[in-house]
């Protein structure tokens, strides 16, 4: 009796079309709020971006309103993800409401378990404040180049709890915000390219030091990255078998490495051209005085056997 019992209550409650109707309608509001949940998201990430970028516009004609683009690329990132978790946690209350659940005792015993576990979280709390303090400080921003915590590399995000940087071999590092207590970033002031140029004992110092000069403009203008003319200090030490002559040149934040590349292929090339030696290593070798006399005896046997 009770299994038809069941059964009955089963095919009662899958054929009331009352409840399937309310269950429609529930589902169909659910539906609708996520989706104006998500139009209201794309819409204000795209007033956002707009607003950003009138910005930059009116930043063209009046320099007070300019901002650094990296910085400018991370409030909006920041702007537009405090947009999106807020919308969708109001969509997520209304769709409690829908439900018929009250969400206010759902907040309420949620402050409380926030409050019990907040001791439990107080590096993700520090993180959340660190991160806040890095934007707003504007202490680095996306695409600079920094080192944190020993790691150097290019900034792919900020986020309010960790910032993901982009070594030179691909890896990415996850730093969490609250660990950062270090930063050293390469990408706010111009940056020096040091060149040490090495020339034999025997060539004319002064000649070296001219040459250099000479160049320096024409590497200003040809060197989009040098801001400066470029310096010859003289000489900086004295090697093994060198002559050390140090030159340096004021470079665009993080170029001082390429524009030192190519300069040392540049001083290569006028060197060789004028003939100045750049002392290397040389290898010499000295047979022992049993093989020079062996080759003489076997020479003094060639000359006999031709004669």
């Amino acid at each position: 009796m009770d299994l038809h019992k069941y059964y009955d209550d089963f095919i009662t409650y899958i054929t009331d079309v009352e409840k399937w109707v309310a269950f429609g309608k529930i589902t169909l509001k659910i539906v609708l709020i996520l989706i104006v949940a998500k139009i209201l998201v794309v819409v204000g990430n795209a007033a956002v971006n707009r607003l950003f970028k009138e910005r930059e516009a009116s930043a063209n004609k009046f320099d007070r309103l300019r901002m650094d683009p990296r910085r400018s690329q991370t409030m909006r990132t920041l702007i537009n993800n405090v947009i999106k978790y807020t919308i969708y946690f109001i969509a997520f209350l209304n769709v409690f409401t829908f439900l018929g659940y009250d969400p206010k005792p759902l907040l309420a015993s949620a402050g409380v378990l926030g409050l019990a576990i907040g001791f439990g979280a107080q590096n993700l709390v520090r993180d959340v404040i660190t991160g806040f303090f890095i934007i707003f400080e504007d202490q680095f921003a996306v695409g600079d180049v920094v080192t944190i915590n020993n790691i150097t590399g290019t900034v792919q995000e900020i986020g309010l709890r960790v910032t993901r940087i982009k070594i030179w071999t691909g890896e990415i590092h996850i730093i969490p915000n609250g660990s950062i207590t270090e930063v050293t970033n390469l990408s706010i002031a111009n940056s020096m390219a040091v060149v040490d140029v090495s020339v034999s004992y025997k060539e004319d110092i002064n000649e070296v030091v001219r040459i250099l000069e000479e160049a320096a403009p024409r590497w200003e203008q040809e060197y989009e990255e040098i801001v400066k003319t470029p310096t010859v200090l003289g000489v900086e030490r004295f090697g093994a078998s060198d002559v050390v002559i140090r030159l340096i040149a004021e470079c665009q934040p993080m170029q001082h490495y390429p524009v030192m590349r190519r300069l040392r292929a540049d001083i290569k090339k006028m060197f060789d051209e004028r003939g100045i030696e750049i002392p290397y290593p040389h290898m010499v070798m000295i047979p022992q005085r049993g093989d020079n006399n062996q080759m003489a005896a076997e020479e003094v046997s060639k000359q006999k056997a031709s004669s």
